[in-house]
């Protein structure tokens, strides 16, 4: 309105509306400064979404707060909410529809051993569960185990078939990168064919390793495993383009190590799994509800009772020399 009133002066064009000179400048400043943190927030969130693509404003929010405190920025989750909607940085999420679990076969099915089970130290609960891929025209399957206490993926593997050599793969690095044979670590899985196969049954009790199963198709029963499916397939694999299946090892190999080193859990205080795993001293306590919500008190195994101290991008683009790697380079 000044623009359009040039030749009256500002005193008397506030004079119309009833406020001062004082406080036409106040407001112009505090618009000003607003207008500047957005910009400043919306720039940090699309530099996080270039390694964290498909990563939700929950978790952006937990990311954020040594930037904000740095920067001196106040803002809730909900007010984040509505500026990443404004600005169309919100996540859809996309639905599943591809069945990789074979349950009818001749193999012996374990019970379920982890009803109500809170593991209180890494290496007591590994869970694993196989995903599906689709890269170019076709899908490739990846087997994933992950330590149910820090939530770091401890073994993955990625293959064209559904056999049972491809997800013993995944089983070998988890068991590799242990330090001693354990004690008391349980291996929870679904009734899949792979899992209860000869082969990945004798490799896990040649390292005394329990065997704990689904004993129905109810997600809650191997609620990690999906979560953590869920979180590699939905917030970083089907942003990247796939031609075959070497490149989708690099890919996976990469956003393994994204997730392990960089992505914040509420389960685990906002930590990131890799300095859960690591550290023996760190506490960490759910920020939110149990995967787990059935009941049953003739739980087998009891850790508190036990011995134990518990946009598309095209990957002719990569380069996975470290971390800090840029994979959305143009």
């Amino acid at each position: 309105m000044k623009h359009s009133f040039s030749h009256i002066g500002l005193a008397k064009l506030c004079g119309w509306f009833g406020i001062t000179r004082q406080a036409y400048y106040s407001y112009t400043w505090r618009a000003f400064e607003e207008s500047n943190k957005e910009y400043i927030i919306i720039d940090k969130v699309k530099g996080i979404r270039e390694k964290h693509p498909r990563i939700g404003t929950r978790k952006l929010f937990d990311m954020l707060q040594p930037f904000f405190k740095e920067h001196g920025i106040k803002i809730g989750r909900d007010s984040l909410f509505n500026l990443l909607y404004i600005n169309h940085l919100l996540i859809r999420k996309r639905k599943r529809s591809i069945s990789t679990t074979n349950s009818y076969h001749r193999f012996r099915k374990y019970p379920n051993l982890i009803k109500n089970i809170v593991p209180t130290r890494i290496n007591q609960l590994w869970v694993s569960d196989i995903t599906y891929w689709k890269i170019q025209e076709k899908h490739v399957y990846i087997s994933f185990i992950t330590d149910v206490y820090s939530h770091k993926i401890v073994g993955y593997h990625v293959a064209e078939t559904l056999e049972t050599i491809e997800s013993i793969q995944a089983l070998k690095m988890a068991l590799n990168g242990l330090i001693v044979k354990p004690k008391h670590l349980i291996h929870h899985s679904d009734r899949g064919i792979q899992y209860c196969s000869n082969s990945y049954v004798k490799l896990l009790q040649d390292y005394n390793v329990k065997i704990s199963m689904t004993e129905n198709g109810d997600p809650l029963e191997n609620a990690v495993a999906e979560r953590v499916n869920g979180i590699i397939k939905e917030e970083y694999l089907q942003d990247y383009e796939v031609k075959n299946i070497e490149e989708a090892k690099k890919v996976l190999s990469f956003v393994v190590r994204l997730y392990n080193e960089e992505r914040p859990h509420n389960s685990i205080s906002n930590h990131v799994p890799n300095e859960v795993h690591e550290n023996i001293h760190l506490k960490t306590k759910r920020l939110w509800k149990n995967y787990y919500k059935k009941q049953d008190s003739n739980s087998n195994y009891n850790f508190s009772n036990s011995n134990c101290s518990v946009p598309l991008r095209f990957t002719s683009q990569l380069e996975l020399e470290n971390k800090n790697v840029n994979l959305f380079k143009d």
